[in-house]
Formats: structure tokens, C-alpha cells, sequence
């Protein structure tokens, strides 16, 4: 039924292709039949060869009866070449459509889920499960249904020739079948489950690793330090293990009874002469089975992969399940329209999913439209999930947020994204040229336009030092930006969108102070006219904030100026004392 269910479910995404899929099962079944063929001439030449010794010269058919062998093996090969050109045409489609389908649906998802989900496993669904989907189809599918057809040909011929013989033949493959059973079944599914977990987790962290090694380069920490990752890489290890070891003995028994059906045909052929000298019939039949055993190991084999198989597809569609049944945030029925760019927290509270305690709780507050606030306060406090509700990353689970007097969730998604701009503190670019990396914020942008908001991004000296300017394509012949470039790259964006409320969190975390100062200066031209909320560890970075808000365990802590808080002697001036601190000090205690 499952099976039948994912057959269902992936031929639905064929198209006009899936005409495509059914022809190379028939074509497949087909070649499978044609295979055997060459076996019953085989036995018509031992036959003849048998009859007529040692009088070899009266075996007249046994040069046609080759040739016919070869003919159908020929044709049972072509025949099969043309069902994988059949399969593969529609498995390409048919995965490229589930890709399609996966990237429209995680568009539509809030962006918050990505790194709520992480991008390494997503990336990995939606290359590597569509990937097994299209090995399941254009190879798996047409194999099983060719071995499947198989076994059929064979009873037939199994017993056409000598039912003694073609049943002992049977015995080491019910051996068989028995020795893998505790290794089969329900269990299987679960362990092939737990697999491909291990792997996603460890693939997941290991992207997160990779974008760290900025910060263990600079403070010469080891794997060790990111224990999640060195945990993913433990879990599947022992998991691999284990597993192998489970298997071993299972597989062990099956190997040797599948492939040991000469032995039982051997002693077959003894008790049939009781110890007599073996008849001539007995020994065609022992001739013929012994050539022909290779096959039943063979197919027999596809037929217990064929369970796997199934198991790894259904893995791999219930992970592509795990996206697309995630459901966007609903967009209003009746649009409203923004009155002005002020932003309102009313009472607001929020949790992650899973997790035990709020990350907001009672959060309200007001920028008023032009205002530039800060958030600021210790490691999570709850100032990027602030940030981050106000673009609808997620949906808030009480209160509300306000944008120029409409609830975020009354707003169209389309005019809220370009109502706020977003500028995170590890901001990406695509391999493409810089123009059309600015570009992305507003695709009918002139060239013009993408100049000027470059040359407002500061970004002057970076197109000068590339050779084809502003069509340099990141990525290709070494051109590669630092993190501070790629940043006023990314604020070039945001300024060329024009949107009149900016959210910048940590944007100057990894950037050098030279890049620091030149990013500081872009943000000055960005936020002209504009409602601003920043977070900032480097507290210098909001002295000039026209109110600071400091966040603590998911509430507002205080409140007031950069001048009030410093002198309040709460949290704030705390943070400022230490912040003074860090700055004068000295490598080598120079002075």
C-alpha cells in the first residue's frame, strides 16, 4: 500500500511524462523475459552435446542455437537500454517539477523558517531526497518490475525441465529470505529512518561549522569547541556501527545460502543415482541447472533490495513532506495599507517552537516614524526574535505589532517586505554579477539607479579594483569579497529598494574597522528619512539612538537615552562600564 502510495504520489508530478514511466516498466518486464531465453538454448546445446556423444560431429543445431542465445540476449539488452531512456526522461522530469514545487513552497514559508529548520538540512532535502526519488524511479522502479518478472519466467522453466532440480533450487533462497527476516521489515524502516536523521543532522551542522570558521580562526578554537557538530559526527558513527554490526550475521547466512544452490543440486543429483552411475537425464538436468542458478542469486537479490528501496523513497518523500506541509503565514482577505512608517509592540509574546519558555514576554513599545531605536542587552535576550516578528518571520503567539497603525498580519506579505528592509549581520550574495545582486531589490532597477545606491553604499573603491566593475560576478577567476564588502554590497541593495523602515541586526559584527567605519557611513545615508531599528553589541554603535530599549531573558529590562542609562546604574550602565573596558585594553599589557 505504501508503496503503491509513492508510486502514486511521484507519477502525479509527471506531467505528460508519466506515459514515459509505465512504458519502461512494460519494457523492462519484457527484457526481463527475453534474458531467460538465451538459457533455453544454452540447455538445448548441452542437450544435443549429451544425446550425440562422443559421436560430437551428428550436433548439428548447436552453432544456431548459440546464435539464437546471443540474438535474445541482444534483444532483451536493447530492449532494456530503451526502458532506462524511458525512465530517466520522466524521472529528470518528475524531480525537476518536485524541486520546483519544494523551492515555490519554501518561498511562500516565513523566513524565519529556515533558520529555524537550519539551511544545511533543507538544502539537503531538496537536492538529496528529490535525488533518491529520481534513482528510485529511473533505475529502481524498472529493476524491480524486471525482477519481479523474473522469478515468474524462472518457476516456469524451473520446472519445465526437472521439478526435482527446480524445486531443490528453491530451498537455499527460502534460507535465505529466513536469515535476512530479523533484519527486514518494520524495523528495517526505522533504522533506514534514523539513518538518514544522523545524516541530515550531521550535514546541518556541519554548513553551521563552516560559516563559524571565521570565529575559530580568530580565537584558535578546534572542532571540539562546536560540540554540536563533533555530537552529530559521534551520533553517526555509533549509529553506522551498530548497524553494521546488526547486519553482519544476517547478511553473512543470506550470502551463503543464496549462492550455494549448487551444492544442493550436487546432492540432489547423488540420492537420485543411490549410488549407481548418473543417468544421462539426471545429468543434462544437473548441467543446465548448475549454468543457470547465477540467475535466481541474482534476481533474488534485486527482489530483497527492492524492500530498501521502498524504505528509502518513503524516507525521502516524508522529509519532502516535512516541508511542503508546513503552512505559510496566512495573508489577510482585506489588505490594509500602512498610515505612516511607525512601528508599535503591544504586549507582545512569542515562543519557538519545542521550546519550554517564551522568548518575548509583555514586550510593548513605540518608534515613532523617522525614530531610530536600539536594542541592546545580553545574549538571549530576545533583541533578533524582536527584530525579526517585525518582517513576520514568524507570527506572534499574543499581542500585536503595529506598522503605521495596521497589524503586521493585516498587511499584504508582498507590501510588508516592501515596507521593511532587513540587514543581517552575515549577509549573502549570490554567484552572480554585483549588478544584479543590487538588483534582486528591485528587479526593473536601471543601471543608473544601481550605481547610485553602490556609491551611497560606499562601495566606490570595491567596484574599482574589480575589472569588469559592477558585471564582476562573485565567486568566478577568484573574485571573492570580504565580509565588510559584502555588506555594503547588501546595504547597496537594501538603499536601492527604498524601504522606509530598516532593521539592522548586528550588521557590523564581522566587518574590520576599516570596513566598520565605511559601513557606519553607509548606514548614515540609508537611514536618512527612514524609521530605524538596530541591535548592536558594539554599544558606540547606538550612543547617537534616539532611545536604547534593553532586552533581558525575552522582557525590557530599561529604557531611556544612550547619557540616561549610562548614568543609571542598571543593566545598561553595567554593559557600558564593560563595554569601556574591553576597548582600552591592551595586547601584552602595552600601554
Amino acid at each position: 500500500m505504501k508503496k503503491n502510495k509513492n508510486f502514486s504520489e511521484l507519477i502525479s508530478y509527471a506531467g505528460n511524462y508519466r506515459h514515459l514511466t509505465y512504458l519502461s516498466l512494460v519494457l523492462s518486464v519484457v527484457s526481463a523475459v527475453f534474458a531467460l531465453l538465451p538459457f533455453v538454448f544454452i540447455f538445448f546445446i548441452i542437450k544435443e552435446i549429451i544425446n550425440v556423444a562422443p559421436h560430437y560431429s551428428e550436433a548439428v543445431k548447436i552453432v544456431r542455437n548459440g546464435w539464437m542465445a546471443v540474438l535474445f540476449a541482444l534483444i532483451s539488452i536493447v530492449i532494456y537500454v530503451g526502458s532506462l531512456m524511458c525512465s530517466h526522461k520522466s524521472a529528470f522530469h518528475i524531480a525537476g517539477n518536485l524541486r520546483k514545487t519544494l523551492m515555490a513552497h519554501i518561498a511562500e514559508l516565513p523566513p524565519g523558517f529556515i533558520g529555524e529548520m537550519g539551511s544545511g538540512k533543507i538544502r539537503r532535502i531538496v537536492n538529496e531526497s528529490s535525488a533518491a526519488t529520481e534513482t528510485y524511479l529511473a533505475h529502481q522502479l524498472p529493476d524491480m518490475a524486471g525482477a519481479i518478472a523474473t522469478p515468474f519466467g524462472m518457476i516456469v522453466m524451473l520446472f519445465l525441465f526437472d521439478w526435482r532440480f527446480g524445486l531443490i533450487c528453491l530451498l537455499p533462497v527460502v534460507l535465505g529470505f529466513a536469515a535476512m527476516f530479523k533484519m527486514a521489515g518494520p524495523k528495517m524502516a526505522e533504522d533506514m529512518k534514523n539513518y538518514q536523521n544522523a545524516l541530515a543532522d550531521m550535514n546541518n551542522e556541519a554548513v553551521e561549522y563552516v560559516r563559524g570558521i571565521p570565529v575559530v580562526k580568530t580565537f584558535g578554537q578546534t572542532v571540539y569547541t562546536f560540540k554540536r557538530f563533533k555530537g552529530s559526527i559521534d551520533s553517526y558513527y555509533k549509529f553506522c556501527i551498530a548497524y553494521c554490526k546488526k547486519c553482519r550475521m544476517p547478511m553473512l547466512l543470506y550470502t551463503v545460502f543464496i549462492n550455494s544452490s549448487f551444492a544442493f543440486l550436487i546432492t540432489l543429483a547423488l540420492i537420485i543415482a543411490g549410488g549407481e552411475a548418473v543417468t544421462q537425464s539426471v545429468l543434462l538436468s544437473l548441467v543446465f541447472y548448475v549454468i543457470f542458478t547465477p540467475v535466481i542469486s541474482t534476481s533474488m537479490t534485486k527482489v530483497l533490495f527492492m524492500s530498501e528501496n521502498g524504505m528509502i523513497v518513503t524516507d525521502a518523500l516524508a522529509r519532502i513532506h516535512s516541508i511542503l506541509d508546513m503552512k505559510p503565514l496566512p495573508d489577510s482577505r482585506v489588505p490594509e495599507l500602512p498610515k505612516d512608517n511607525s512601528v508599535e509592540f503591544k504586549n507582545v509574546y512569542f515562543r519557538y517552537r519545542g521550546a519550554k519558555s517564551d522568548a518575548l514576554r509583555d514586550i510593548s513599545f513605540t518608534v515613532a516614524p523617522g525614530e531610530t531605536v536600539a536594542l541592546v542587552g545580553p545574549s538571549g535576550g530576545g533583541k533578533t526574535t524582536a527584530a525579526e516578528l517585525i518582517s513576520r518571520f514568524w507570527d506572534v503567539n499574543n499581542g500585536e505589532i503595529i506598522i503605521g497603525g495596521v497589524n503586521v498580519k493585516h498587511i499584504k506579505k508582498s507590501e510588508l517586505m516592501k515596507t521593511v528592509s532587513y540587514v543581517f549581520q552575515d549577509s549573502r550574495l549570490v554567484k552572480t554579477s554585483i549588478l544584479e545582486n543590487v538588483r534582486m531589490a528591485k528587479p526593473d532597477a536601471s543601471r543608473k539607479e544601481v550605481e547610485i545606491a553602490l556609491h551611497k553604499a560606499q562601495c566606490d573603491n570595491i567596484i574599482a579594483k574589480l575589472h569588469d566593475g559592477i558585471n564582476t560576478v562573485i565567486g568566478t577567476k577568484g573574485v571573492y569579497l570580504s565580509g565588510g564588502e559584502q555588506q555594503r554590497i547588501a546595504i547597496a541593495r537594501v538603499i536601492l529598494k527604498n524601504a522606509p523602515i530598516i532593521v539592522l541586526d548586528e550588521a557590523t559584527a564581522f566587518a574590520d574597522p576599516e570596513n566598520e567605519f565605511l559601513v557606519q557611513r553607509a548606514f548614515e545615508e540609508l537611514a536618512k528619512d527612514k524609521t530605524v531599528i538596530m541591535i548592536a553589541h558594539r554599544l558606540t554603535t547606538v550612543r547617537n539612538a534616539d532611545r536604547i530599549f534593553v532586552l533581558k531573558d525575552g522582557g525590557i529590562e530599561e529604557s531611556g537615552t544612550h547619557n540616561g542609562l549610562a548614568e543609571s546604574g542598571g543593566l545598561y550602565s553595567k554593559m557600558w562600564k564593560d563595554y569601556q573596558t574591553s576597548i582600552s585594553w591592551k595586547v601584552g599589557g602595552a600601554r
